[in-house]
């Protein structure tokens, strides 16, 4: 039995490996109908979907020619716009397959990233291409791809997509779309040497008490993710507020709470201070007695 099942998985890896490597040919000069290559590149991320992590030498090799047509001029600078969400879609479950690894040279991850961004904005309302941005970005939190975007120094980038998600988060999105943003978003907080002003601006803008009123589901947004990540954003929105003159009534209670909130060191030293204080007064008081009572017996 147990040799059945292996003869049917490899029998199944296999047809999956020749269809795409088949796919991968076809893509490299890409059909002249959009209609036909439409199809054939949703071909393509079907059979991605169904590759794992970590793929066998035989798998690597059939990825290759789709992973060589999908950064050709005619796929990755398609004018048509269901074409270009159908190859960012590819190219995410190519990263999602070689994540931890970067599929592309630097260059162009750079110009994929882009790409990804641009398909994100299609989450501010419901087109066609809507359900496609889901995915993308499900899957760029999913494998910690947006993690590529510190190693690649894409600042402007970064901060890009927090402006953005802040913007477009709605009340009537699917729940896998707000968690997928703070995930990312609290991920590029998390793992940044350095946080800049720029960075923490569009969360301190979803705080502010008016945008409460205005966007609330962009106010939480902001909220789960400056929580999450507290004591990283701490040092820099105590330097903001010394620096920029910010007045906390302006922001909601979350910016007053990470800024009060001492360091866990800070919180020990504070403990064991305030115990020793107690100790020192319950000794004075032990003594205070002491001596009363030797008053009382030498009268």
């Amino acid at each position: 039995m147990a040799a059945s099942a292996s003869s049917t998985l490899d029998s199944s890896q296999k047809e999956i490996e020749d269809e795409l490597k088949d796919c991968g040919i076809r893509l490299i000069v890409p059909p002249p109908s959009t209609e036909e290559l439409l199809n054939l590149l949703d071909k393509v991320e079907s059979l991605l979907v169904k590759v794992g992590q970590a793929p066998s030498d035989s798998m690597k090799d059939a990825l290759r020619p789709v992973m060589r047509a999908m950064v050709g001029s005619e796929l990755l600078k398609n004018a048509d716009v269901d074409v270009k969400f159908s190859v960012v879609s590819c190219l995410c479950e190519l990263s999602r397959i070689t994540a931890p690894q970067q599929p592309y040279d630097d260059g162009l991850m750079k110009e994929i990233f882009q790409l990804i961004v641009r398909a994100f904005e299609e989450l501010s309302h419901s087109a066609r291409h809507y359900y496609k941005a889901v995915h993308i970005l499900e899957t760029v939190a999913d494998v910690k791809a947006c993690l590529m975007l510190l190693d690649l120094e894409c600042d402007a980038l970064v901060i890009e997509i927090f402006q953005l998600f802040l913007r477009i988060i709605r009340p009537d999105h699917p729940n896998v779309v707000f968690t997928s943003m703070e995930e990312i978003m609290t991920l590029l907080i998390e793992e940044s040497d350095e946080i800049s002003m720029e960075l923490l601006q569009p969360l301190l803008d979803s705080v502010r008490k008016e945008n409460q009123i205005c966007s609330p589901i962009s106010s939480k947004l902001g909220e789960k993710v400056l929580k999450e990540c507290a004591s990283t954003v701490r040092p820099y929105l105590v330097e903001a507020l010394k620096s920029r003159s910010m007045n906390l009534d302006d922001y909601g209670d979350i910016v007053a709470s990470i800024c009060n909130e001492m360091p866990e060191g800070e919180q020990m030293l504070h403990s064991q201070t305030e115990q020793l204080k107690n100790i020192g007064i319950s000794n004075a008081s032990h003594g205070c007695r002491v001596r009363a009572k030797k008053k009382q017996n030498a009268k």
